[in-house]
């Protein structure tokens, strides 16, 4: 789906075009966002930004990712939008936009802060399933290339089967925050043969991107250290061994 298997993950406020080129030596995927596309997610990004929380609050967001694309269409990473809405017409706006720029339009479901959660957006999603695959079927009947930002450690939620009826309703990329349960991608993985996993999660040097990929993670993502060269340097060099080895058969070790 890309390469080098490295994506830079999105942070609200922060992610942006500017931070994407900044990224583009060293990732295969920048993921911008997250942006607050309906009435309930602005108002809560809004709430956010009152407790000094970075959040994108453009008067027109489908407006604002179209700007944004645009402005990498000639930077060589494919790129993504992390986007969070509690409604379906404007994730469906989104998705459309991102397929006629060839990008991924990927659903927030990981937000864990109280007013996205209140406003139904976020984590909230990981426990009505329903509502989830409702926001993955309208981004992909729009035409997009579907990423859905997960969680483990989610009280109440059983990840693979959840992500095994994303990917059933249109998802083609499972981003799996591990939190402390680095195990759980590889259950992911299992019930997901035919999605492409991403892990993150404390993704910095050859040992932790190495344990992802042997739990069968098709590619790592960094977060906050996105915006850190030497990280990104870091973990695309391991990445690219870590492939690189496995490709011609010898034996690979997060020590070498």
């Amino acid at each position: 789906m890309f390469s080098p298997r490295l994506a830079a993950a999105s942070l609200s406020g922060q992610s942006d075009a500017v931070w994407a080129k900044q990224a583009a030596p060293h990732v295969g995927c920048a993921i911008l966002g997250g942006v607050a596309l309906d009435e309930a997610t602005r108002s809560a990004a809004r709430d956010l930004r009152d407790r000094d929380r970075d959040e994108f609050l453009p008067a027109d967001p489908i407006a604002f990712v179209d700007d944004q694309l645009t402005a990498l269409d000639a930077v060589g990473v494919l790129p993504g939008v992390n986007v969070r809405s509690a409604t379906l017409d404007p994730i469906a706006e989104a998705a459309a936009v991102c397929a006629d720029h060839d990008a991924l339009l990927e659903i927030n479901a990981h937000c864990r802060q109280a007013e996205m959660c209140a406003a139904d957006a976020g984590e909230s999603l990981l426990k009505d399933g329903e509502r989830l695959c409702e926001q993955v079927a309208a981004a992909a009947n729009a035409g997009a290339t579907v990423s859905v930002k997960v969680r483990t450690e989610v009280p109440g939620v059983e990840l693979p089967g959840l992500s095994a009826r994303l990917v059933d309703t249109g998802a083609d990329v499972i981003h799996v925050d591990a939190m402390d349960s680095e195990s759980v991608v590889g259950d992911v993985v299992e019930a997901v043969p035919e999605a492409f996993v991403v892990a993150n999660n404390g993704v910095r040097d050859r040992e932790t991107v190495f344990e992802y990929l042997e739990y069968g993670a098709d590619a790592v993502s960094v977060g906050r250290p996105s915006t850190d060269p030497a990280v990104l340097r870091r973990v695309r060099e391991a990445v690219e061994a870590y492939f690189a080895d496995t490709r011609s058969g010898a034996e690979v070790s997060p020590d070498a």
